[in-house]
């Protein structure tokens, strides 16, 4: 019985804390828990959602359109070599996402995490998944709901730069952001 009593206790502990709030640390210091200044909030004018009646309204080809020019007006992020975090001049570009998806409720996104071609398949599969995570978890803090964000890594498989130099590596190590609408 006492054998009994003592894991149920350990699983008990175990249950209790494992299930403790995980802080997200933003590169400015702050947590995720902490509430954010008011000039750290999005305040453009454009950032407020639309009438939802009228994006209802809007045609495929119209939804269509806005997808084309958020991919074009919408870079990608970069990452320092064998890194993940998120570096304080990609804060603006994941500003613009989480701005694109508060003004277009019916879009979604797909982060794509990408690595230079140094290391195995298998880490480098695993750095782009911690990167497509880590900008993932910065637009939750900025207020996108984790349900309209998906993630995929492709490791090295797509690099938009064959060479072999820091130059050229430095453009492989990326977080992509392609938007879809929602439902497909």
């Amino acid at each position: 019985m006492n054998i009994k009593f003592a894991l149920l206790t350990i699983f008990c502990f175990f249950l209790l804390f494992s299930c403790a709030e995980r802080k997200v640390y933003l590169p400015d210091g702050k947590d995720k828990g902490e509430t954010l200044k008011k000039e750290d909030k999005i305040q453009d004018e454009q950032t407020k959602p639309i009438d939802k009646d009228r994006y209802d309204e809007f045609t495929s080809a119209e939804i269509r359109e806005i997808i084309r020019k958020l991919q074009e007006d919408i870079g990608d992020i970069h990452f320092d070599y064998d890194k993940y975090d998120i570096r304080q001049n990609d804060i603006p570009t994941l500003k613009k996402v989480a701005s694109a998806l508060q003004k277009y409720p019916k879009l979604r996104v797909i982060i794509e995490g990408h690595c230079d071609e140094r290391g195995t398949n298998e880490y480098n599969f695993a750095l782009g998944q911690k990167r497509a995570n880590s900008a993932k978890q910065y637009l939750i803090t900025l207020g996108v709901s984790s349900s309209r964000i998906d993630i995929i890594s492709y490791g090295e498989e797509k690099p938009l730069c064959s060479e072999q130099n820091e130059t050229c590596w430095q453009k492989n190590r990326r977080a992509h952001f392609v938007f879809i609408e929602e439902g497909k």
